[in-house]
């Protein structure tokens, strides 16, 4: 009796001391409750912090005089902080925690989400190589969903019942009871403990007193109290005998723990990259504007010198005309480039705040970025094959797709156990007591009733719980449940179902591991190409420029015209502007290799841990002095 006394309190004590919710990031605060807060948190809802939609300090340190003056550096810190995108996978982790918790319980999961957002595209076209990520975006995993035998519900439950009863009954036959009307006075306590284990066994403890008094006098004992103690177990020995099948939830959760981890991983990437874009292509637009107003200022140098010369009559008039539409067109492209910069800035703020256009003072500043292109000489790229194994380790899309290939073996294990035959072990043991007091309605004469009551059970509720733990009334059960399912063909469809599914996601993680390879080189030939266009086009622009000038210097002369000026000038800016696209292209092609190799983000010195709790420890740039 002692043994069942203490596995009862161990039971009650694993129920009371239910785990709080992590609160390690700040996000999830378990439930208080005082000197009784140990018994009761469990029935309480955790506060969940609401979501904050105010931009961190690094922006207002940025900013000055309606202007925010940004480096590199700065906007992929302010994305860190900021950028929504990264601040809603940052609850897939908690999610993805909480799955686990429920898997430890032996609930089903509801699945842990694996979209990743790419980020806004930038204002213009005029840059043809965007920045590559790679990786799944759209998969999501599944919820509520179960396969196989059922897992146990691993937590303990305890049910109480207590009720009380009247009830009259008229008798046809009042030989039975000894009455035609029989009233049933009735109190009845029921308490009852269920525990499953990953063996895939449950244990009941259960009691059960109940008070009876009737208006008969054919009981011994009236009122009387019977008292019941009941333990049973129940153990399944072929189908669900298996830790590895009834904890298969549990590993697939701390996997999905771990994939929410790589999921981040691909989001701080995907939306670095896209702000490193974002960036250097609000770079050369900028660029772009100081080329298109130093070339209309000499669209309107030409057209001063046309109009002199007009007047004294050594040009005819339509040269002016010309001249004119000239400057209209490079007036043209300032607007043109003017508004690829606001547009720009516009996309840029989106991604590194949270306030957004909603912040009239973000909405109104004007970023100013305070890094410039600069193309090395030469790419000093290690051997192909280096860098192939550099991203074989590092690429988080390869670590996905292998916890999605692990995650379908242990699911499959649990479809290959339902294949078994169902045999369970069932153990009952049930202690009674019984205890009242002599009946003391008086039988009607002639009955011939003669209350013989033993007196070993006259006595009140002590008496009855006495009974049970001295173990006077034991009983005991043993035995086996066979289930033979002919022809099994769902168990056999879901274990071939499963199976092709590992197969189908071997094959997927395969072609993962071929599509790094290949984003490695052609990462490398972008690399390459983007070089031998800059160099191109810093050689056309220099040339245009020779050009020009020397096209100036006929034009003085009286060798050239006015018409092969303009067209100098139009070649000219034409070649700047490819030169900037070229620059911003090499930029870009850069970090398509550090994304397809899996180092961006050491590369840009970005501490995953930071970029989770939403805080970067390097301090802001300085802004520039005036």
């Amino acid at each position: 009796m002692k043994r069942i006394r203490s596995l009862l309190a161990l039971l009650c004590a694993c129920l009371a001391l239910n785990p709080p919710l992590s609160a390690a990031d700040g996000q999830i605060t378990p439930p208080s409750g005082g000197f009784m807060g140990f018994l009761t948190r469990q029935f309480r809802a955790p506060h969940i912090a609401a979501v904050d939609f105010q931009d961190s300090g690094r922006l207002d340190a940025l900013m000055r005089a309606g202007k925010i003056y940004l480096s590199l550096q700065d906007a992929i810190a302010l994305a860190l902080e900021n950028n929504l995108d990264i601040a809603s996978v940052r609850y897939d982790s908690l999610i993805a925690q909480q799955d686990l918790k429920r898997a430890h319980s032996g609930g089903l999961l509801r699945g842990v989400s694996t979209s990743v957002t790419q980020g806004p595209a930038s204002a213009s076209s005029a840059s043809p190589a965007a920045i590559i990520t790679t990786g799944v975006t759209t998969s999501v995993g599944s919820g509520l969903s179960q396969l196989g035998p059922n897992i146990p519900t691993l937590d303990p439950v305890l049910t109480g019942t207590v009720a009380w009863a009247h009830a009259t009954s008229p008798q046809t036959n009042a030989f039975q009871y000894g009455t035609s009307v029989l009233t049933t006075n009735s109190t009845i306590t029921n308490i009852m403990l269920n525990k499953s284990f990953v063996s895939g066994g449950t244990a009941t403890v259960g009691f059960s007193n109940n008070f009876v008094a009737q208006n008969s006098y054919i009981n011994f004992l009236n009122p009387s109290r019977t008292a019941t103690l009941l333990a049973q177990y129940q153990q399944p020995i072929l189908q669900g005998l298996s830790l590895a099948v009834n904890n298969r939830n549990i590993r697939i959760a701390k996997n999905d723990v771990k994939l929410a981890d790589v999921v981040f991983e691909e989001q701080v990437t995907a939306t670095v990259s896209n702000v490193i874009g974002l960036y250097w292509d609000l770079v050369s637009f900028t660029e772009n504007v100081r080329y298109a107003r130093q070339n209309l200022e000499l669209a309107r140098e030409s057209y001063e010198d046309n109009r002199k010369q007009v007047q004294i009559g050594t040009l005819a008039p339509i040269e002016i005309t010309r001249a004119e539409a000239e400057v209209a067109a490079r007036e043209q492209d300032v607007t043109v480039a003017e508004t690829s910069v606001l547009q720009q800035e516009t996309i840029l703020k989106s991604v590194i705040s949270k306030r957004g256009l909603f912040s009239p003072e973000v909405a109104e500043a004007r970023i100013v970025p305070t890094d410039t292109i600069q193309v090395p000489a030469r790419n000093d790229l290690p051997p192909l094959g280096d860098l192939e194994a550099e991203a074989m380790t590092n690429r988080p899309e390869l670590r996905q797709s292998g916890l999605t290939v692990e995650n379908s073996r242990i699911q499959l294990q649990g479809t290959k156990n339902e294949l078994l035959p169902s045999l369970s072990l069932f153990a009952y043991m049930n202690n009674h007591g019984l205890a009242g007091f002599l009946n003391s309605i008086t039988p009607p004469p002639g009955s011939g009733y003669v209350n013989e009551a033993d007196p070993y059970f006259i006595g009140g509720n002590g008496l009855a719980l006495a009974q049970l733990f001295r173990r006077n009334f034991p009983s005991y059960r043993f035995f086996f449940t066979l289930n033979i399912p002919f022809r099994n063909r769902a168990a056999q469809s879901d274990y071939v179902h499963d199976q092709l599914t590992l197969r189908q996601a071997e094959i997927a993680n395969r072609q993962q591991e071929k599509q790094v390879r290949l984003d490695v080189a052609n990462a490398v030939d972008s690399l390459n190409q983007a070089r031998a266009q800059y160099e191109s086009s810093a050689k056309q622009r220099i040339l245009q420029q020779q050009t020009l000038d020397a096209e100036q210097k006929k034009y003085r002369l009286g060798a050239s015209t006015t018409y092969l000026v303009i067209q100098a000038q139009r070649d000219l800016a034409q070649a700047e502007s490819n030169e900037v696209v070229a620059e911003s292209v090499y930029q870009k092609a850069k970090v398509n290799l550090d994304v397809a190799t899996g180092r961006l983000l050491p590369s840009y010195g970005i501490n995953l841990e930071e970029a989770r709790q939403g805080r970067v420890s390097r301090a802001p740039a300085a802004p520039p002095e005036h």
